[in-house]
Parts: structure tokens; sequence; C-alpha cells
């Protein structure tokens, strides 16, 4: 008996063993399957992103000589619409006119949008002309400057300091007419401001900006008299603000030179927004004006006392 259980252990054990390395055989078969599978995927897959990758390269290629292409193309249409533009904007201006004499329409606000747009394209020429019409060269047997008509009543403002210890004021406008200037309507010495008043018809004035809307950067012309050559705009842009002795000014790389004093600073729309005062000597491009909310204040309120005073 005890053999013949010897002999069933024995036998039990080899089944097991073989059972055993049946399984082992089975599995390891199974993986080195599913190891080749997974690496037959794997070159599929490198040849496809290689594939991929080098399609891709070449469709960049492709897009980067078309988009070079297109932004040469979209250069000249640039300039092609910027010519057009300005055409358009002297065709749209002459046919303002035609209607304005045709029916006799006022039209001035569209006028100085137009012209506000052909600036900001180009330069002030639009606006030159116009301007000049309410600047005057100041001369007095002292010395000279430039002052602004700002009212068709014959209103001029300038600085103080151009007309100081002046016996004899005269000024001169744009169509080349002199005035004998008799009456000092009034002058703040503070602001270096004095308004003067002449008697001549069909006169053209400024309106004033409100200088609070100015921003540096902004483009801007001085109109003047610089060392007695009448009549000269000179073109810079608004470099910053600043305030001496309670009174505002712009400052600006436009030069100041002596006979620009009293002179208009005027922005894109042709309003003044500051009076030409005064540069920092031994600097060039430090140029200051007195900014035209400043000089408003005080100029209507001498016109205002001075035409009181009149009344009486």
């Amino acid at each position: 008996m005890p053999g013949k259980k010897n002999r069933n252990i024995i036998l039990i054990v080899l089944a097991v063993l073989m059972l055993t390395g049946s399984l082992v055989y089975y599995f390891s078969y199974q993986l080195n399957l599913t190891r080749q599978d997974y690496e037959a995927k794997i070159n599929d897959l490198s040849r496809q992103t290689a594939a991929n990758f080098n399609s891709t390269k070449n469709q960049i290629s492709i897009l980067g000589s078309n988009l070079s292409s297109q932004i040469g193309l979209v250069n000249i249409n640039l300039e092609n619409f910027k010519k057009q533009n300005q055409q358009e904007i002297k065709t749209l201006s002459s046919l303002i006119d035609e209607i304005e004499q045709q029916s006799d329409i006022k039209l001035t606000e569209l006028k100085n949008e137009l012209k506000d747009i052909q600036i900001k394209s180009a330069d002030f020429s639009a606006i030159v002309d116009d301007v000049l019409q309410s600047v005057v060269s100041i001369k007095t047997n002292v010395g000279q400057g430039s002052g602004a008509i700002i009212d068709r009543k014959g209103y001029i403002v300038t600085n103080v300091h151009v007309i100081s210890g002046a016996s004899t004021v005269r000024a001169t406008a744009y169509s080349g007419k002199t005035y004998d200037v008799n009456v000092l309507a009034g002058y703040d010495s503070a602001s270096d401001i004095a308004v003067l008043k002449i008697d001549a018809p069909d006169l053209r004035a400024f309106s004033f900006g409100d200088s609070d809307n100015v921003k540096i950067g902004e483009k801007v012309i001085a109109a003047g008299n610089p060392a007695g050559l009448s009549f000269t705009v000179t073109e810079g842009i608004v470099s910053a603000f600043r305030k001496f002795s309670g009174i505002s000014y712009i400052q600006t790389d436009v030069p100041i030179n002596p006979g620009n004093s009293g002179g208009p600073l005027i922005n894109t729309k042709g309003e003044i927004v500051g009076i030409n005062n005064f540069k920092a000597g031994g600097y060039e491009g430090l140029g200051f004006a007195i900014s035209s909310n400043s000089v408003r204040s005080v100029v209507n309120k001498i016109i205002s006392d001075y035409e009181a005073e009149q009344n009486q």
C-alpha cells in the first residue's frame, strides 16, 4: 500500500509539472505574439509619423511662399488705396465747393472733417491757407511778434511782452493790409495775455479748441512772424504738459523763435490749442504755448470787461 501511494503522489507531481510547463509555454507564446504585434504597430506608427512630418513640412514651405506673395500683394494694394484715397478726398472737396456755390449750403463741418483726414494721412497743407487768414503780424516801435484774430469784431490775442513799452502798434493781415492798433482792450500780466482791437471788415477768426483734449504726440503747427518772416508755419508735436506759476502750458518741439510769440498753436482741425509764448533758452525743440483753455478764460474776461465799459 505504501508503495502504491507513493506512485500516485509521483504521478500527481508529474501531472502538475506538465501542466505548469504547458501554461508557461502558452503564456510565453502569447506574450511573444503580443510583443510582435506591438512592434509592428510601433513601426507603422513611426513610418506614418515620418510621412506626416515630411508632408506638413512641405505644406508649411508652400504656405510660406504663398504668404510672402500675398504680403507683397497686400502692400501694393495698400499703396494703391492710399493714392486712390487722396484723389477721392480732393474730388469730394471740389464737389462740396461746387454744391456750396450752387445751393448756398454751408458744409463747413464736413469740409473740416475731410481736411482732418487729409492732415492725418499727409500734412497740414489742407488748412494752412485757411488758418493764415486769421493770423496777424504785429510790429511796434520797439519790436515785433504775432497775434491771432479771435473774433470778427476785430479782437486779436497776443502776448503782453510783444507790445510792452510800445507807443505804436500795427497789425498786418495775411491779405497784406496793415491796420493801426488804437485799442488795447486789456491785458493780464500774470498769464502774459493781451487783447488788441482793430477796425477792419471781413475778418476771419479762429475758434478755440479744448486744450484738455490735446494728447502727447499729437501734431500741431505754430503760425507767426519768426525773425520778421511773416506768416511762417512750423510743424511739430505736443511733447508734454507743464504748469508754471499756476498757468498751464503745452510743451512742443516746434521752435518758438523771436517773432513767434503771441501767435497761435493750431491743431489738425484749425483750432487754437495754445498761444506761443517762449522757448527754453539755449535749447532747441523746447517751446511752450499757453494752453487754449487758460487763454480763453482770460480773453473772455478782458473782452467782457471792455465791452461793459464801452456800453456805460
